[in-house]
């Protein structure tokens, strides 16, 4: 079978990532509890007049705003309101849909192996240039140039082939569903524009130029980037779209959430996108001066267990032990009101609800029984956490209670990303079971299915296999059949190496005046919103 799977050593900075879901709460929970005691109670702020809009980032992006080369989680919030792709995800609901962007109108051919785009009229590039069908095919050989994680969006594309200058085809290698929801991502191909690139690209693909600068066509121009200190969006004048209200987006890196919280309380922050501590959201979910929001996202927090372990190398001993983990304790305790509990085995929104059930009940007495019958040496496990997730620093000293008491004795320790990828291919010093958060891509199934059930998978960290599901994979990148990949989440949670805990959502917290925040919400994205939809009222 084969996949369109990233490289795994460019994969770890797009899914290191899923820790920004959390890592604001970089903070532990016990300096977490008093965030809220250490602010100033809300008053909020009088809309601005001079139309600048106030946000800022927890942690600095990491990495250039570059499309070709960003692939984690805040610095979505500078790429994609600089650029545009060919498609979209629609903003504002909770289940993904492909939109039009640049695109108008696209079509595929029976076999998903041929795609048609009509392009739009009338756009430029913030170099002045004009978007035409030529830069479709310069932006697709610009990525694959770079070469950096999302490179593999377009690795199967065999050519290119404008049709004028409004409409363009592209022939892929062999067929793939996908291709569209490629297009619609996040990280997918944005639009450069060519002359840019040429004047600019110097011996890295212009990747220097666009440290600092973009050649994109969205509501925006990058008009400064400091790392780690402060980035500013300024509104580009001759955008063919709806005007943005605010001309001016400013976002410094304020690497505290205590600091961010007394910002926003005092009215000198509109809003708090992500990282939120669970006794401030508590808080702020009954504050009537401000306005909280729990947004849909495709983000999951994850319990995976290793096959490979004494003691769980039995399949009916995995299932006993996931069956012995109280979900409802740790959404209550950590994650209620920003998030649901999961009954699918797919990230949150990835399939349609009763598709790919998990069936897994709470029911501990079989792991009590197994527990039981094995000497005391064998009675130990080791529950680990990406160290950048301290959600799941608590989620593992949660599980470590639940399961003493059926007389399993647990060690909670923490992992850095760069040891928990390099289990993929090594599973020395791996423990027996692992929580951190990730998402997929883009919203098809096959997005998480060939990176984290697939044998060899870049997230499949413990190296479960299961032949029947990888070969179910491979017919499903062709056809897109949700049965099929119904049908994969069902034999990923009986393998019993995967167990999706809880859905999560962005959780926001916004002044009144701030108008249009769900709406500006885009379900694939996370910590982000589409800027040039918000305004005051």
């Amino acid at each position: 079978m084969t996949t369109s799977n990233a490289p795994l050593t460019k994969r770890k900075s797009r899914i290191r990532a899923a820790g920004a879901i959390a890592a604001g709460l970089g903070m532990l929970l016990a300096s977490a509890c008093s965030s809220q005691s250490s602010s100033s109670q809300p008053t909020g702020g009088a809309a601005p007049t001079d139309h600048v809009l106030k946000l800022a980032f927890l942690q600095d992006p990491g990495q250039p705003p570059d499309p070709d080369i960003y692939y984690a989680g805040q610095g979505l919030m500078l790429t994609n309101n600089t650029y545009q792709g060919l498609l979209q995800y629609q903003p504002g609901i909770a289940q993904p849909k492909i939109i039009s962007n640049l695109a108008t109108s696209w079509k595929a051919s029976q076999n998903n192996s041929v795609f048609t785009f009509q392009l739009r009229h009338g756009v430029t590039f913030h170099d002045g240039t004009p978007f035409t069908s030529a830069a479709v095919e310069a932006s697709f050989a610009r990525r694959l140039a770079v070469n950096s994680g999302p490179a593999y969006m377009v690795q199967d594309v065999k050519s290119v082939t404008a049709q004028g200058p409004y409409s363009v085809t592209v022939t892929l290698k062999r067929p793939n569903a996908q291709f569209p929801d490629y297009m619609a991502s996040p990280y997918g191909p944005k639009m450069m524009s060519p002359t840019g690139l040429t004047r600019h690209a110097g011996k890295d693909h212009a990747q220097t130029y666009l440290r600092t600068n973009d050649l994109g066509t969205g509501p925006y121009q990058l008009t400064e980037a400091k790392t780690g200190s402060q980035y500013q969006l300024k509104a580009y004048a001759k955008y063919w779209g709806a005007k943005p209200y605010f001309t001016t987006v400013d976002i410094p890196v304020q690497a505290d959430t205590s600091t961010q919280q007394l910002l926003l309380n005092k009215g000198d922050l509109a809003i708090v996108m992500h990282d939120l501590p669970q006794s401030a959201v508590q808080a702020y979910r009954k504050n009537t001066t401000l306005k909280s929001y729990s947004l849909p996202t495709m983000v999951s927090d994850f319990l995976y267990v290793n096959p490979h372990s004494a003691m769980l190398t039995n399949q009916a001993n995995r299932q006993a032990l996931l069956q012995a983990v109280n979900v409802d304790q740790i959404y209550n305790q950590v994650f209620a009101g920003r998030a649901t509990k999961s009954t699918q085995a797919y990230p949150a929104n990835v399939m349609a609800p009763g598709l790919a059930k998990q069936n897994i009940p709470y029911s501990p007495s079989a792991l009590q029984k197994i527990v039981q019958s094995l000497p005391a040496s064998q009675r130990t496990l080791t529950v680990g956490y990406d160290s950048g997730q301290s959600d799941n620093q608590v989620v593992a000293n949660l599980l470590s209670a639940q399961l003493a008491n059926y007389g399993v004795t647990v060690k909670v320790q923490s992992y850095p990303t760069s040891q928990i990828f390099g289990w993929v291919t090594n599973l020395k010093g791996a423990p027996d079971m692992l929580l951190t958060t990730g998402w997929p891509d883009a919203a098809p199934p096959y997005m998480w299915a060939h990176i984290s059930y697939v044998t060899g998978g870049g997230l499949n960290y413990f190296q479960c296999s299961t032949p029947q599901l990888d070969k179910l994979v491979g017919q499903g990148l062709s056809t897109g059949s949700n049965s099929v990949f119904s049908q994969v989440g069902q034999l990923a949670a009986q393998s019993g190496c995967w167990d999706n805990l809880i859905n999560e959502d962005d959780f926001m917290v916004a002044q009144p005046w701030l108008k249009g925040v769900a709406e500006s919400h885009v379900v694939s994205t996370v910590n982000t919103l589409n800027l040039a939809t918000l305004s005051v009222g």
